[in-house]
């Protein structure tokens, strides 16, 4: 069976489902009510749903048509299971299930926004740890100079900007600097994808220029423990970024059947819930950089354990966290 013919046959029961979930979405009842016998009917279509949701991920149908009936069996899912949902369960869902699986939903644009990123964090690190000079191509003299005094061993904090007495302080700073650069990431993808993936190459040869710069001039003993944790939640948030922004470009470049409008406001749609998790992503970061990264007391070791339990948390949560939703297969 064709997509198309796959279509024209289930779609009528799909406009059904959706009509009902209309329905009951603008009664303010919040539950199903015990005698009306249309929203009945609602288990049954969800399960036939599912179905189709089945055969069309089977199939390897269009992404376009697989995107319409997960979303529409994921609606149909809180509709039936939560229907007294209020704003913290809500964000609760959202956090343990539908952003880890937003993201795997749209795993090859992960995988090109993170080699547009760490390609130039690799490169441009080799290059400057064997010729120091080149951080001068990237860098002028004075953010050298900055970098320097944040990551000196001597200094009385790491890390901590000219001006910021204080981690409170540079938790709010990181915070500021953080957004700007991820929003400036997704915002990039309006370009047909380009923006993203120029942001993502020229702050992933920022990252790799100061990071090969500082472990020759001999400062990655006070470096590496101080970047090691918080880029976990970091550094993958930018690459999800620039995920997002692909989304939208690619939606603008190959809309499939749909009108690039309507390509671009479904697309629109998705990546704005993932840069919500994003912004989280980035608070988080922002608070263990400020509260943990610059703090002198813990040895390398231990902040390289920690390290390496945040990174397997992260690896973790959007490699298997929100698997059992219903509408998601494992892949």
């Amino acid at each position: 069976m064709t997509p198309l013919e796959f279509e024209r046959r289930y779609a009528p029961a799909w406009g059904r489902l959706e009509q009902l979930l209309e329905r009951l979405q603008s009664s303010k009842r919040g539950a199903f009510a015990a005698g009306d016998g249309a929203l009945a009917r609602i288990p049954a279509l969800y399960r036939e749903v599912c179905h189709h949701l089945a055969l069309a991920r089977d199939r390897e149908y269009p992404s376009f048509l697989v995107a319409r009936l997960n979303d529409l069996v994921q609606r149909t899912h809180q509709a039936i299971y939560q229907p007294k949902t209020r704003i913290w369960s809500q964000i609760g869902r959202f956090v343990s299930a539908e952003f880890p699986s937003l993201v795997r939903a749209n795993a090859r644009l992960f995988a090109i926004s993170a080699v547009a990123f760490f390609l130039p964090v690799i490169v441009l690190g080799v290059l400057v740890y064997l010729q120091p000079e080149l951080v001068y191509s990237v860098f002028d003299p004075e953010k050298v100079v900055q970098f320097e005094q944040m990551y000196n061993p001597v200094g009385k904090a790491i890390g901590r900007v000219r001006g910021a007495d204080s981690d409170v302080q540079m938790f709010g700073y990181y915070i500021y600097h953080n957004i700007g650069i991820s929003f400036q990431v997704f915002a990039g993808g309006i370009l047909f994808g380009v923006g993203s993936l120029f942001y993502l190459v020229i702050n992933g040869a920022f990252i790799g220029a100061a990071s090969g710069y500082m472990t020759q001039i001999g400062y990655g003993e006070t470096f590496w423990p101080f970047v090691c944790g918080h880029g976990a939640f970091e550094l993958t948030a930018i690459v999800i970024s620039g995920m997002a922004g692909l989304k939208i470009g690619f939606a603008i470049l190959a809309p499939e059947r749909l009108t690039r409008r309507q390509a671009l406001v479904e697309a629109a749609r998705v990546a704005v819930k993932i840069i919500y998790g994003v912004a989280g992503m980035l608070l988080i970061a922002a608070f263990i950089e400020a509260f943990w990264s610059s703090m002198r007391w813990p040895s390398p070791e231990v902040k390289y354990s920690v390290a390496a339990i945040l990174w397997g948390a992260v690896i973790y949560y959007f490699l298997l966290q929100g698997r059992s939703v219903p509408g998601e297969a494992p892949r």
